[in-house]
């Protein structure tokens, strides 16, 4: 049987990361998950720069206005990292500073999470795939009013061949391999982090094996 599908693989060699407008005044405005999660997931994705060592760029909108700045914890993370203050333009795409970072990295694949879905992270999400790039929305680290606007921007972005992904599909597609560095030595901290659900079946495994392989995870006394 024949197929003409391509699984286009994140890579941690060809991917960016973006952090598209996760400001703590438009962070207000995001519904349609709880709110202690979602703040978890932002941090996660900025994290996943960090971990896989990716080129990143940050952007805000208006940020001395009402959508105020990035959480200050993304930015302790990248301190190096271009911060691109757009003052008029709803698509990032529209600023030429922003641009000419995504240029400057050299990579092909984009990952972004951004506030709101439908516009921040749509928009830009579109315009990325006009321009060539291979696009993945990390959906678990955006957000808007309820869940049918972020269902309606989902199924926008995906007819025009953006991958929406979770948080756990992100980072594992990026890892691909326990055995690999990022691997379990770094990876399981993460998921004890911020996706805890996770995290205990490993703290379970570890207590289960009592002393076997260690996964970074923090011991039983």
């Amino acid at each position: 049987m024949s197929s003409n599908f391509t699984y286009d693989r994140l890579d941690k060699d060809k991917a960016m990361l973006l952090v598209i407008d996760l400001q703590d005044g438009l962070y207000l405005i995001s519904r349609d998950r709880g709110p202690v999660q979602f703040k978890a997931n932002i941090l996660a994705h900025a994290e996943l720069g960090k971990i896989f060592n990716l080129p990143t760029i940050l952007t805000t909108s208006a940020q001395t206005g009402p959508n105020g700045p990035l959480p200050a914890e993304i930015l302790a993370m990248h301190p190096d990292a271009p911060l691109i203050e757009r003052h008029g333009e709803v698509n990032a795409w529209d600023n030429s500073d922003f641009r000419a970072a995504i240029k400057a990295t050299g990579r092909t694949q984009v990952i972004l999470a951004g506030i709101t879905t439908d516009v921040c992270a749509a928009f830009l999400a579109l315009s990325l795939r006009e321009a060539g790039y291979s696009v993945f929305v990390h959906s678990d680290a955006s957000g808007t009013f309820d869940q049918r606007t972020a269902i309606a921007a989902e199924d926008r972005m995906r007819a025009a061949g953006v991958q929406v992904l979770s948080l756990f599909a992100v980072a594992c597609e990026l890892m691909r391999d326990w055995r690999n560095t990022p691997g379990t030595n770094e990876m399981m901290p993460f998921f004890d982090k911020y996706l805890p659900e996770y995290g205990f079946l490993a703290r379970a495994h570890d207590a289960a094996l009592q002393g076997g392989t260690p996964s970074g995870l923090p011991k039983a006394s």
